[in-house]
């Protein structure tokens, strides 16, 4: 989705601010969209249907799956770093305490509401945590060590999201409007957001070479 030049910020802890505040916002952005009722994204498709089989919140199956997706980095050699890690642990956890704290609305304006306002918060965090140069999250990570085995990141990507929202629609993930509206807008607003969230040095553009 975005290509970068980065030059990294001086600051180990304005870099380390950055990469915690840009996981536990992507967290509170996954959350928003679960409470809304109106469709998901496709890891969180897949990530809700898991919680509905096992009856484990969805913010553990976040974490999980996060764990185990790392194990397919192996035969990718993929190298994993602190924002990896920190992935694993931060974002799904900070999805349960915000579902925890703000309850589902009942009404369709404010399902709107929490909707678009997810979207937007996961375009925020994707600035944020991409420009700490931290590494990347499990799965994009998986998309980029596909793309060195000679898959376009497109087709790469294109594959791994069909395979996990076909899996967690049969799962019960909720398919929706929201879906749709996902996939158009979370592109160019992340696009924004690197270009607002870029430290001095840094530039982007959009070629649709690099995942978010």
């Amino acid at each position: 989705m975005t290509e970068l030049s980065l030059s990294r910020p001086r600051s180990l802890t304005f870099r380390l601010v950055r990469l915690y505040v840009g996981l536990a916002l992507y967290g509170g952005g996954i959350a928003l969209l679960v409470e809304s009722g109106l469709g998901l994204d496709p890891w969180e498709v897949f990530h809700q249907g898991l919680s509905i089989r096992t009856g484990w919140s969805i913010g553990m199956c976040i974490n999980l799956v996060g764990a185990l997706v790392l194990l397919l980095w192996i035969p990718l050699r993929q190298r994993p770093g602190l924002g990896t890690i920190s992935n694993v642990l931060v974002v799904g956890t900070s999805a349960d305490v915000v579902m925890w704290l703000v309850p589902a609305p009942g009404v369709w304006p404010v399902q709107w509401t929490f909707l678009l306002s997810g979207i937007v918060a996961i375009a925020a965090a994707s600035g944020l945590y991409i420009h700490a140069g931290f590494g990347p999250g499990p799965r994009d990570g998986l998309m980029t060590g596909l793309h060195r085995m000679g898959l376009s990141i497109r087709l790469a990507r294109t594959i791994v999201e069909l395979a996990v929202l076909a899996a967690g629609w049969l799962l019960g993930g909720t398919v929706g409007i929201g879906t749709v509206v996902f996939a158009l807008a979370i592109g160019p607003l992340t696009q924004v957001f690197m270009k607002l969230w870029a430290p001095a040095g840094v530039t982007t553009r959009s070629p649709g070479t690099q995942p978010s």
